[in-house]
């Protein structure tokens, strides 16, 4: 690894602005059932969620940077999110600070860093199952506060009214301590509902320890054997795949069957007079 004057300071550059670095992994699918294995995983210790998305059936939001989520913790506070990545941390106003749930922190990857800006509320029990299956409208989920937050962002407001719901995924949530790994690891595991899943690993470090988790948990990760996973996909993105080309199927399903309704009947033949 290079070192000296072309390396100093580059991480501190990276993320400057930001509160905290989450580092973060995927764990290849066939190595998943030996991960959890090794470190005691299971749905006894979990922390279960369903995770709902809420984007245009052409993802228009992730395409702008934008994530509008809600989250159910069976057992515990619900919320929604509105995240935006990438993000110039001088460009954000300082007012949001104010909130206990608002946060500027960097994402990292074995590739890439970017910096993100995310306002999450409480969401009251029950809210979230009503907005996803229609009896609550999507903008319910979201705060006042929060829709602010989008225009300072972006200029303009979200037409709630124009999104779809897309979920809901389960996932798995674990933290625990490894005596190889000097700070506390988080894992979730996503399930969609055909099966696929995806498990990733992660921690969490002051800004001020940015270089140094970076660089200490991929070598942790290595030590313990985990493979590159060559797709390097977002949870997110691997979601709103899925479910957006669900979406396209049902409409696509529901063009044709009205067709086939209003098809008319073949005239039946008279019998031939005897």
């Amino acid at each position: 690894m290079e070192r000296g004057a072309a390396t100093q300071g580059k991480v501190a550059r990276a993320i400057e602005g930001a509160e905290s670095i989450e580092i973060k992994a995927t764990i290849s699918d066939h190595q998943i059932d030996g991960a959890l294995a090794r470190f005691g995983l299971t749905a006894r210790n979990d922390e279960e969620r369903y995770i709902y998305f809420f984007d245009t059936p052409d993802l228009a939001l992730l395409g702008a940077g934008i994530i509008a989520r809600a989250r159910r913790t069976v057992g515990d506070e619900h919320d929604s999110t509105v995240k935006f990545r990438p993000v110039n941390p001088a460009e954000v106003g300082g007012e949001w600070r104010k909130f206990h749930n608002f946060k500027i922190e960097a994402d990292a990857s074995e590739t890439s860093l970017v910096k993100s800006a995310s306002f999450s509320m409480k969401v009251a029990p029950g809210l979230i199952k009503r907005v996803a299956v229609g009896k609550k409208p999507i903008a319910a989920a979201f705060t006042q506060d929060q829709e602010e937050f989008i225009v300072a962002m972006t200029g303009q407001r979200i037409d709630f009214s124009k999104l779809a719901v897309l979920g809901p995924l389960m996932a798995q949530r674990w933290s625990f301590e490894d005596p190889a790994c000097p700070w506390p690891v988080s894992a979730e595991l996503w399930q969609r509902e055909d099966g696929e899943r995806l498990l990733e690993v992660s921690i969490k470090a002051p800004a001020a320890q940015a270089a140094a988790a970076v660089g200490g948990f991929m070598a942790y990760l290595a030590e313990m054997g985990a493979e590159r996973d060559k797709s390097e996909q977002t949870k997110t993105r691997w979601a709103l795949d899925h479910y957006v080309a669900k979406l396209s199927d049902k409409s696509a399903r529901a063009v044709i069957a009205p067709k086939a309704a209003t098809r008319k009947p073949q005239r039946r033949q008279r019998p031939p007079s005897p």
